[in-house]
């Protein structure tokens, strides 16, 4: 049983790490017009671009958009793939990270990927390391970006109530360098969803299992190359949470971008794309796609 203080900080650590995911989701719609969304089967995914597959994941809050210059780069030179992960749609048992993972590997099946470059922010990055860790054959490099899976920032010192705008607005804007982009409708929208019951329930149903799955004692097991594109400002997973990862796994890079908060592929893009491409061109993935 926790004594009430380790209730406290777990309690801590899981609203945070909810929060760590916001991203701007109220952009997501111009996403959606500017490239459709095939359905398969159970599948909802963006597909944009030939070659090899970057299989981009994104966090609980499913911000799309922040890929967006990500897509518009590198579908010139790759195929580009955003499965949309059903964070409210499966049974609340399943909503896991090792479910996210389960339905990753049925989506790369039915498409028939062989070789994915994995590219995840925030949770997007925990569930990519542990797909690699079950199913190292079908991966050829990682990118994690603000990844969880060791780190997540306790912020603050006081759990807030049901309700608590202003905390939600304040952590919003802690995501970001900028907090200019955690703009009005943004936190309303963020707001909605940690206050929508079924929204909520399904969120910290992942949200702890995040928790739960803690990878520093496997990550020497990941022997792909890994990226690691850090900001300098993240206060959700900070530097040294990208310098933990470059220690314990074997064949990590790290870069680090000024002025830059939790989402360097959004607040960052031309850094951001400039590092993993020279990362792809590195480990020679044009000369075979």
């Amino acid at each position: 049983m926790r004594d009430g203080t380790d209730i406290k900080v777990f309690m801590l650590q899981l609203k945070n790490l909810i929060l760590a995911n916001i991203q701007p989701i109220s952009k997501v719609r111009s996403l959606y017009m500017d490239y459709r969304i095939q359905e398969v089967g159970k599948f909802k995914f963006i597909e944009k671009g030939n070659g090899e597959v970057i299989l981009l994941l994104h966090g609980l809050f499913g911000a799309l958009s922040n890929f967006a210059n990500v897509i518009d780069y590198f579908s010139r030179k790759l195929r580009i793939s955003i499965p949309l992960l059903p964070l409210y749609e499966l049974e609340l048992d399943e909503t896991t990270v090792t479910g996210m993972v389960d339905h990753i590997h049925e989506f790369v099946k039915q498409r028939n990927y062989t070789h994915v470059h994995l590219l995840g922010n925030s949770l997007g990055g925990h569930i990519a390391q542990l797909y690699t860790l079950d199913h190292p054959e079908y991966v050829k490099s990682i990118t994690l970006t603000g990844s969880s899976g060791l780190f997540e920032n306790s912020l603050g010192d006081t759990y807030p109530k049901k309700g608590d705008y202003e905390y939600v607005k304040e952590k919003t804007k802690q995501t970001f360098y900028d907090p200019s982009v955690a703009t009005k409708e943004l936190i309303d929208e963020v707001y909605e969803i940690v206050n929508n019951r079924e929204k909520a329930l399904r969120v910290i149903s992942m949200a702890k299992s995040a928790l739960r799955h803690n990878l520093r004692n496997e990550l020497h097991k990941v022997t792909v190359p890994v990226l690691l594109i850090w900001g300098k400002e993240d206060n959700i997973t900070p530097p040294f949470v990208g310098e933990a990862f470059e220690e314990l796994l074997p064949n990590a890079e790290l870069h680090l971008i000024d002025k830059c908060g939790h989402a360097p592929m959004m607040e960052r893009p031309d850094e951001f794309n400039g590092i993993l491409d020279s990362f792809m061109e590195k480990i020679e993935v044009y000369a075979t796609g």
